[in-house]
């Protein structure tokens, strides 16, 4: 009985050891570890769309987006060919002509998620794009336009911004 809770209590000394040696090696690596704040921009109401920014103040620097993201499994990722106009039903949303030189942030609602761009006078940039519950997304750009697709099932919503011939302008379609 006695060797019983001698050989009990070594193992629970060499066991003891060994947590507290793991768990100070990753404390003493997690402490080093700095976290980026998070990207996201708030929203704050529906007319938010209508105001301009206010600057900050401290200094921020915008993260540039990813060229092609996706929330899919990459099983369902098929490479898409280089996608021109769909047909179908769409709104034009043109961008305002008092636009500033930096831009002014828009944000688009749609049944698949929402969509924020940075419209300039000449250009435009993506600033997030959040599919809604039960949707995924993809999205394409180039130098004169910027696609984001929704789909979920069958059902697609795509959010274009072209700017090739003038200044930016948003269309959304349902398919």
């Amino acid at each position: 009985m006695r060797r019983g809770l001698v050989h009990v209590l070594a193992w629970l000394l060499a066991t003891a050891a060994a947590v507290t040696l793991s768990w100070w090696g990753v404390h003493t690596v997690m402490a080093g570890t700095a976290y980026d704040p998070p990207r996201a921009l708030p929203v704050k109401a529906a007319d938010a769309t209508r105001q301009k920014p206010q600057p900050s103040a401290t200094p921020t620097r915008r993260p540039s987006p990813p060229q092609r993201t996706s929330s899919a499994p990459p099983a369902a990722r098929k490479p898409s060919p280089t996608p021109t106009k769909p047909p179908g039903p769409t709104r034009t949303a043109p961008a305002p002509a008092s636009a500033s030189a930096s831009g002014e942030v828009k944000s688009y609602d749609t049944d698949g998620g929402r969509v924020v761009f940075d419209l300039g006078r000449t250009s435009a940039s993506l600033v997030s794009a959040t599919p809604g519950a039960g949707w995924s997304m993809q999205v394409w750009k180039t130098e004169s336009w910027i696609r984001v697709e929704f789909s979920s099932g069958a059902d697609r919503v795509s959010v274009f911004c072209t700017w090739h011939d003038g200044p930016p302008r948003v269309e959304i379609g349902n398919y």
